[in-house]
């Protein structure tokens, strides 16, 4: 009796095993299909400049060591054409090294590191990652990247950065507001100008064109009724909208939040509260700080926006294009 019993729990324990084991396949399966699309969008980051944990918040530091939390890197995407073998990022944040060595692992390998790079204004998340490419680092040979006016005449005009394109390890190339440019056959980008503050350079956002999708990419923004276009008639233009999340509410920092103008999540979902399920579905939340409780995927409240059709951008997200 004793052996029937043994052979039965063998039995149902190898069940479990061979479908846990089903189940993860999957999974992967799933996960590999989204990227069938030649041509695609990876999130590669989703928090603000100062990343998760953030400095002067060891309690954020304590939390990632004991695995209560993990490390969040810094905003940017990946942009990748599988056709012509190319691959490109947005933004060239600090933790640029491990985003270039995630998509060379998990995405496309080629001869050349990246591409090209897109730069959306002089904030320190969002370009001093081109260090690595100098001398002290990998010593690059002319990385191309993708800079506005202003941006440009900053990087060549201060240092360290102006040693960047004496020494040729990057070569800028000018973009200009509302124009198209190519970066593969099927891909295509317009750079757009938004009110953010402006210390050193111009800020734009992104349109980012495929053959069959299209995102828009606004990590920085000061309110939307600065704007000169409408964010709701944006959004019903595209498929996909990452867009700054970087607070919730007001009063969520112990400063005047009046120094870092973002448009509040609470903002937003104002803006879009009489819209459709389907429109609310292609806001993608992206740039949070780290005080900023949506950084939890558990949070009620951002489990009940995700109830109404909102998304909050996830590393390694795919949006095909």
């Amino acid at each position: 009796m004793m052996n029937v019993n043994s052979n039965l729990i063998f039995l149902i324990v190898s069940l479990l095993i061979i479908s846990c084991k089903n189940e993860k396949d999957s999974d992967e399966v799933s996960k590999n299909s989204s990227m069938l699309s030649p041509q695609y969008i990876t999130i590669l980051g989703t928090v603000q400049d100062g990343g998760f944990p953030h400095i002067n918040n060891t309690n954020e530091f304590l939390s990632v060591k004991s695995r209560k939390t993990k490390k969040e890197l810094v905003v940017s995407l990946g942009v990748i054409d599988r056709q012509e073998n190319k691959k490109f990022l947005f933004e060239a944040t600090p933790d640029m090294p491990e985003q270039l060595a995630v998509l060379d692992s998990e995405h496309l390998y080629n001869k050349t590191i990246i591409n090209g790079v897109f730069l959306t204004h002089a904030h320190m998340g969002h370009y001093t990652g081109l260090m690595y490419f100098g001398r002290e680092a990998m010593g690059a040979k002319n990385i191309e990247v993708y800079v506005m006016p202003k941006m440009k005449t900053f990087l060549e005009t201060n240092g360290p950065w102006s040693q960047l394109v004496s020494l040729k390890n990057v070569n800028l190339y000018p973009l200009r507001a509302d124009s198209l440019i190519k970066i593969t056959n099927s891909i295509g980008v317009i750079p757009f100008l938004v009110p953010h503050r402006d210390e050193y350079s111009e800020t734009v956002g992104y349109k980012i064109v495929g053959k069959n999708k299209s995102a828009l990419f606004i990590p920085d923004i000061n309110k939307w009724t600065l704007w000169k276009k409408n964010i709701v008639e944006e959004v019903k233009k595209v498929d996909y909208a990452l867009i700054d999340a970087t607070f919730f509410k007001n009063g969520e920092i112990p400063r005047p939040m009046s120094e870092v103008p973002h448009p509040f999540i609470e903002e937003t979902i104002a803006l879009f509260n009489k819209e459709s399920e389907m429109l609310k579905s292609k806001i993608i939340f992206i740039h949070f700080n780290h005080s900023n409780p949506m950084i939890d995927k558990t949070n009620a409240e951002r489990l009940f926006l995700e109830k109404q059709g909102y998304r909050f951008a996830n590393f390694g997200d795919i949006l095909p294009l």
